[in-house]
C-alpha cells in the first residue's frame, strides 16, 4: 500500500492545480444538490416492528385521528387568579377557536369540557391535534398555532407548548462549537511550529465536512435521516478531517528538517508512510460506523452511514487534496532552523522520557490503569436506557416548561401518558365491551396507575383506545415496569380473541431502549472481532491485536461509566447545563462503541506502526517501543487534544441528545489516547517483548501484507535530484519558508 500511495500522492503534487480544482467543483455541485433537493430531517427515533410502533401503524390505518400529531398548549393564570374564571375562559375560547383554524388542524379539545384543568383551577391544557403524525407536522403550523396563542400572554397567563409534535429540531454550529475548533488551531499551531501549518489542517477538513454534510442533505432528500445523523457526521467528519491532516504534515515537516529531502519526495514518502496510516484507520472508522447496520435499527443504520461518509471523504481529502495543497506551499513548509541550545533539543525528548518511565515497571502500570479504568467503569453496572423527555430539554425552551406545567397541575407521570389500543375486529360483538371493561378496571387497579380514560372505539369499532396516566415520570424505571405489567394483559385478551398494544412516546421509548440493548452484545461481538482481523493483517501480530482490543473495551467501560454518572445519576449538572437526570441516550452505548472503536484504532495504528517501523530496521524490541512513542507521541496527545475539544464543544449544545455523544465521546477519546494508547500500549508492549511481533506462519501467509510502514519505499531523493523543473515559480517558493 505504501508504495502504491507513493506513487499517488507525486502525482497529486505535479498535478495540484487540477486537483484543488476538482475538489472546489465537487463542492460546488454537491453543494447545490444538497442547498435545493434536501429533504426533511425527522426528530423521532422509531424502530419498525416493535409493539409501540405496530400500535402507531394500526391507529394509522383504522383510526387515524389517534394517531395524529399534537401540539399540547399549557396554560397558567395569573398569580392569584384561575383559568376558569370568566375573563380569562373568554380568551382561551378565542385562542382555541383560532388554532382550529390552522391548517392540518382535525380536533381542538376544550379543558373544561375534557377534565383537562388542575385541582387548584390555575393550570389547563388543550391538545391540538393534526392529521399528520407527529414528524410530518409542518414548522410553518407549528408557528403559526405559536402566534394564534399570543393573546393568552397578553391576557398575563403564562402560555407554554408541548406535546408530540414539538419535538425540537436538532442544530449545530453554535458558539461553543466554534470554540473547539479555536482550540484545535491553538493546538495544532503549536504541534506543528506554525501558523500556515497550522491552518491548512483546519481548511481540508472543513473543506471535507463540507463535501460530507451537503452530501447527506443530499441524501435526507431520499430517505429518512434524523437530525441528529447530521450532528454526528459534522462533529466525527470535523474531528477526523484535522486529526488525518495532522499526521501527513507531521511527518512532512519531520522530513524537512533535513536539508537533503526535496519538499516534493517528502510529500509522497509522508502520504505513503502517515497517509497510509491514516487509510487503514479511516478504513477502520467506516468500517465500524458501517457496522451500524448489524442492530437492524434503520435510525441507526442511516446514522452510521453518514458517519461513514463524512470519514470516507476525509480519508481521501488527506491523500488527494492535501498533498496538492502541500505542493503549493512547496518549500514553505519546511521548518526554520532552530538556534537555541533548547530548540536544538532532540525532537521528542519527552516523548521518550515518558516511554521510558512507562516501560521501567510495566507491570505496575498496566496493574493500576487497568484497575483505575475497572473503577470509572462502575457506575456503568447502573446503566438505564431510554431516550430523553421533555425534562431534559433546555430549561428556558417551551417544551421543558410545559413539562413542569402539567406535573405541577396533573401530577409526575401526566408527561408519562400512555395509549393502550386495544384490536376487537375478531372479538364477537357482543362480547368486546365486557373485554375492554375487564382491560380497564384490570388497569386502574394497577399500583402504578393515577387515571385511566374511559373507552373511545373508533366509527367501525373495531379499534379501541384508552389513555392511562402513571403516578410515576417518563424516566422512572417505575413506568418501564408498568408498561410491561400492562403488555402481560395480552394473553387474557388474545384469548378473547384481541390484540393489545402499548404505545405513546413513552411506550416508544421504552421499546426503541429494549431493541437496541438487545442489540449491543452482538455489535460490540462484531466490533472486537474486526479489531483483530484489521490490527492482525496492519501489524502481522496476535498479541498487539488482543491488547488493543481489551484497551479498547477498557475505554468503551469508562466513557459509559462516565455517562452514567453524570447524565443517569445526576452529577456535574451544573457544570454541564443538564437539565435533568434520566436514563441514558438509548443509542448512545450503540454509538459510542461504533466511534470509539475507530477513533481508539486510529491512535493504535499511528503510535504502533512507529513501533513496528522501528522493529522492522533495528530489530530491537525494547528500544523500538521508546522510538516509536518518542516519534509519535507529540502528534498522537494533539491529535486526541484536538478530538476532545471539537467534542466536547458539542457538550453544550441545547439538545440533550447532542450533548450526551459530545460527552461520552470527549471522555472516552481522552481516557483512550492519554491513558490507554500512551500509558497502557507501551507498558503491555514492553512485557511482551519481541513475541509482540510474532504470527504463526500459516496465518502469515493467510493474511494480506499491506505495508503501512513503507517499509519498501525506495530509496529517498535529496532535494537537489528532485524529480521537477527548476522553473521562476520554484525559486520563488524556495525563497520562503514557514
Amino acid at each position: 500500500m505504501a508504495s502504491r500511495l507513493y506513487a499517488w500522492a507525486r502525482w497529486m503534487v505535479r498535478r495540484r492545480r487540477w486537483v484543488i480544482a476538482t475538489w472546489i467543483l465537487l463542492l460546488a455541485v454537491v453543494g447545490g444538490l444538497g442547498a435545493t433537493l434536501h429533504g426533511k430531517t425527522s426528530t423521532e427515533f422509531t424502530i419498525p416492528g416493535v409493539e409501540a410502533q405496530e400500535a402507531q401503524d394500526l391507529l394509522k390505518a383504522k383510526f387515524p385521528p389517534a394517531a395524529g400529531g399534537v401540539v399540547r398548549i399549557v396554560v397558567a393564570a395569573p398569580e392569584g387568579r384561575t383559568v376558569t374564571e370568566p375573563g380569562q375562559q373568554q380568551v382561551l375560547d378565542r385562542v382555541l377557536r383560532k388554532a382550529a383554524d390552522v391548517e392540518g388542524v382535525v380536533d381542538v379539545s376544550r379543558p373544561a369540557e375534557n377534565g383537562a384543568v388542575s385541582g387548584d383551577r390555575t393550570i389547563a391544557y388543550s391538545d391540538v391535534r393534526f392529521e399528520d403524525e407527529a414528524p410530518e407536522v409542518t414548522e410553518e403550523a407549528k408557528e403559526e398555532l405559536a402566534a394564534a396563542v399570543e393573546p393568552l400572554r397578553d391576557a398575563g397567563m403564562q402560555v407554554e407548548l408541548g406535546g408530540s409534535a414539538m419535538l425540537p429540531q436538532t442544530e449545530a454550529g453554535g458558539p461553543a462549537e466554534l470554540v473547539g475548533v479555536v482550540i484545535a488551531f491553538v493546538v495544532l499551531a503549536v504541534a506543528l511550529g506554525s501558523i500556515v501549518a497550522a491552518g491548512l489542517p483546519l481548511l481540508t477538513a472543513l473543506l471535507g465536512v463540507a463535501v460530507g454534510l451537503l452530501g447527506t442533505m443530499f441524501v435526507s432528500g431520499f430517505v429518512e435521516m434524523t437530525g441528529t445523523a447530521t450532528v454526528l457526521a459534522l462533529m466525527i467528519g470535523l474531528a477526523v478531517g484535522i486529526d488525518y491532516a495532522l499526521f501527513v504534515i507531521s511527518r512532512h515537516r519531520e522530513q524537512l528538517a533535513d536539508p537533503d529531502t526535496s519538499w516534493e519526495e517528502s510529500i509522497a514518502r509522508a502520504t505513503a508512510t502517515a497517509g497510509g496510516a491514516v487509510v487503514f484507520a479511516g478504513a477502520t472508522v467506516v468500517i465500524a460506523l458501517a457496522a451500524l447496520a448489524v442492530t437492524g435499527i434503520p435510525f441507526l443504520t442511516i446514522m452510521g452511514l453518514a458517519g461513514a461518509g463524512t470519514v470516507l471523504i476525509a480519508v481521501l481529502v488527506a491523500i488527494s487534496l492535501l498533498p496538492a495543497v502541500l505542493g503549493v506551499f512547496g518549500e514553505r513548509m519546511r521548518p526554520r532552523r532552530r538556534k537555541s541550545a533548547r530548540e536544538n533539543r532532540a525532537a521528542g525528548s519527552w516523548g521518550l522520557a515518558w516511554a521510558r518511565t512507562v516501560t521501567r515497571a510495566p507491570a505496575v502500570v498496566l496493574l493500576a490503569g487497568v484497575l483505575g479504568l475497572l473503577a470509572l467503569a462502575l457506575p456503568a453496572r447502573d446503566l438505564r436506557l431510554g431516550l430523553p423527555s421533555y425534562a431534559a430539554q433546555p430549561e428556558a425552551s417551551t417544551q421543558h416548561k410545559s413539562y413542569d406545567l402539567l406535573s405541577e397541575g396533573f401530577g409526575p407521570g401526566f408527561n408519562a401518558t400512555l395509549v393502550t389500543v386495544v384490536d376487537t375486529e375478531h372479538i364477537p360483538q357482543d362480547r368486546r365491551e365486557g373485554a375492554v371493561t375487564r382491560l380497564r378496571d384490570t388497569l386502574v387497579a394497577d399500583r402504578n396507575v393515577a387515571a385511566v380514560s374511559p373507552s373511545v372505539p373508533n366509527r367501525s369499532g373495531d379499534v379501541v383506545v384508552m389513555a392511562v396516566v402513571p403516578k410515576s415520570s417518563p424516566d422512572a424505571e417505575a413506568t418501564t415496569d408498568l408498561v410491561h405489567r400492562m403488555r402481560d394483559q395480552a394473553p387474557e385478551v388474545a384469548a378473547a380473541g384481541g390484540a393489545l398494544y402499548v404505545t405513546g412516546q413513552t411506550a416508544m421509548a421504552i421499546d426503541v431502549a429494549d431493541k437496541l440493548g438487545d442489540a449491543l452484545p452482538l455489535f460490540i461481538g462484531v466490533i472486537v472481532l474486526l479489531a483483530l482481523l484489521l490490527l492482525a493483517i496492519a501489524f502481522r501480530s496476535v498479541l498487539v491485536p488482543l491488547k488493543a482490543a481489551l484497551g479498547f473495551l477498557l475505554s468503551v467501560g469508562a466513557s459509559l461509566g462516565a455517562s452514567v454518572w453524570v447524565f443517569q445519576q445526576g452529577h456535574l449538572n451544573g457544570l454541564l447545563d443538564v437539565s435533568a437526570v434520566g436514563p441514558v441516550t438509548s443509542f448512545l452505548p450503540i454509538l459510542l462503541t461504533g466511534v470509539l472503536f475507530g477513533l481508539a484504532m486510529d491512535y493504535e495504528v499511528f503510535l504502533v506502526s512507529r513501533m513496528r517501523e522501528d522493529y522492522e530496521h533495528t530489530k530491537d524490541a525494547a528500544g523500538a517501543i521508546a522510538r516509536g512513542v518518542s516519534s509519535s507521541a507529540r502528534v498522537v496527545v494533539a491529535a486526541a487534544l484536538i478530538m476532545v475539544a471539537v467534542f466536547g464543544g458539542f457538550v453544550f449544545n441545547d439538545d440533550p441528545i447532542v450533548k450526551a455523544i459530545g460527552f461520552s465521546l470527549a471522555f472516552g477519546v481522552f481516557i483512550d489516547a492519554f491513558v490507554v494508547r500512551m500509558t497502557l500500549v507501551p507498558a503491555a508492549m514492553a512485557l511482551l517483548g519481541r513475541r509482540a511481533w510474532s504470527m504463526p506462519g500459516w496465518l502469515d501467509r493467510l493474511l494480506p501484507d499491506v505495508d503501512i510502514e513503507g517499509a519498501r519505499l525506495p530509496a529517498a531523493a535529496p532535494a537537489a535530484s528532485a524529480d521537477r523543473p527548476a522553473t521562476e515559480e520554484n525559486r520563488r517558493e524556495t525563497a520562503t519558508r514557514v
